[in-house]
């Protein structure tokens, strides 16, 4: 086989349709977040404001943020030199364990490299420790929880998209005997929609399941300590896996579950995603807890981000954009064609030095690419309005009329 051309061929296949990942060289600027600088291929060098990142409050430049972590740096060191069960687990990262468990009203919480990491090696784990375990996945699950629940060997059924009618056929469907857990998101990053906790936790009970839930885009926006929709909603303690990260709205690095005792002991003890893995550098972990204990005892940053986000989606509406609106803090603008979405993307960085990265298959269905615009509270009125100024005259007026634009 000549495996080069392989390469070549399957790298063909993304550009002829549309949808060849390009990044960009940006640097941020501390302090000065969301504006960056964009190295430019030629190396010239560009401002731009950020409008798609996942430093949902710009935690990533507060100071007490950074304090935490030049402090850890300065005792430590850079790495932790180990996995958790080797030299790895140090006061910083019990700390943040800690902090994770009283955030979600948990016995314990476990501590991973990434979210993505934590569904991958919990779910993946769960059938291990409970044989026969059917697991229940909502179909728009996030890549991760799909992955972990592919690779655990164990039974799987995937539900409609938040249809809980469905959901309880398929448990009709199989033995009442068999141990069950349901897994789902709180906010679905793609749409903005909320998942139906309530009514799953009633399913849950009715039919003996654990729950596992995925709090990645809500823990640090929603509730009043940050605990995600589930503490919005007075039902983290119907919980029993509480899945969230600290690479978003606590803007440092890192995931964890969070639940019993129990439960966070046997993940430590059997999953190979935790065992075999370098921790955290414990000032990254410094810099998580601090921005966790924060974040609970500010929420009039999760009420201007909120604000931000309805009065930019009010906006482009009133620009006629087809814009996705489920009352959270996702703005996606419809385009539904990779190739016209690339473009959008270019030239709202090309001509106005914003920055929203394409979205497009296998991240969202064929058909429904979009550019996703993420605002917060350190987008000012200025930013915001640069953004609905761009986005209405490349609409409008661009050699791509709307209705092209619109697929």
């Amino acid at each position: 086989m000549d495996y080069t051309k392989q390469l070549e061929q399957a790298i063909d296949r993304l550009h002829e349709e549309g949808r060849y990942r390009t990044f960009i060289d940006i640097e941020r600027r501390n302090g000065q977040f969301p504006h960056a600088e964009w190295t430019q291929p030629d190396g010239e060098k560009k401002d731009i404001t950020v409008w798609c990142g996942n430093d949902y409050l710009g935690m990533g430049q507060n100071p007490i943020v950074l304090q935490a972590m030049h402090e850890a740096l300065e005792n430590t060191g850079a790495g932790s030199g180990g996995t958790r069960n080797i030299s790895g687990t140090t006061i910083y990262h019990k700390r943040l364990e800690a902090e994770i468990a009283d955030l979600h009203h948990k016995e314990a919480a476990l501590l991973f490299t990434s979210a993505y990491i934590a569904n991958d090696a919990t779910l993946s784990t769960l059938p291990k420790l409970f044989p026969g375990l059917i697991i229940y996945s909502d179909a728009l699950n996030h890549a991760s929880m799909i992955e972990g629940v592919r690779r655990n060997g164990g039974a799987k059924r995937i539900f409609r998209h938040n249809d809980v009618d469905h959901l309880r056929e398929l448990i009709a469907a199989d033995d009442p005997a068999a141990p069950k857990l349901i897994a789902f998101e709180s906010i679905y990053s793609m749409d903005g929609d909320f998942g139906p906790i309530e009514q799953i936790c009633d399913l849950a009970d009715e039919v003996g399941a654990l729950t596992y839930i995925d709090e990645v885009h809500a823990v640090g926006m929603y509730g009043p300590r940050g605990g995600g929709v589930a503490e919005r909603d007075n039902l983290m303690h119907r919980l029993d896996i509480i899945n969230g990260t600290l690479a978003k709205a606590y803007g440092v690095m890192g995931g964890y579950i969070a639940a019993s005792e129990k439960m966070c002991d046997a993940i430590r003890s059997y999953a190979p995603g935790f065992i075999f893995t370098t921790s955290l550098p414990p000032a990254v972990a410094a810099g998580a807890a601090a921005s966790v204990a924060y974040l609970k005892t500010a929420p009039e940053l999760r009420e201007k981000h909120q604000q931000q986000a309805k009065i930019l989606k009010l906006r482009l509406k009133g620009l006629g954009l087809p814009i996705i609106d489920h009352g959270s803090h996702i703005v996606p603008v419809i385009v539904g064609n990779p190739v016209h979405t690339k473009i959008l993307s270019d030239m709202l960085l090309e001509q106005y030095g914003i920055y929203v990265q394409p979205i497009n298959f296998p991240t969202v269905p064929r058909g429904t690419e979009r550019l996703r615009f993420t605002p917060s509270p350190v987008h000012g009125p200025r930013e915001m309005d640069g953004l609905v100024h761009a986005m209405d005259g490349l609409w409008s007026h661009c050699a791509l009329n709307r209705a092209e634009l619109a697929g």
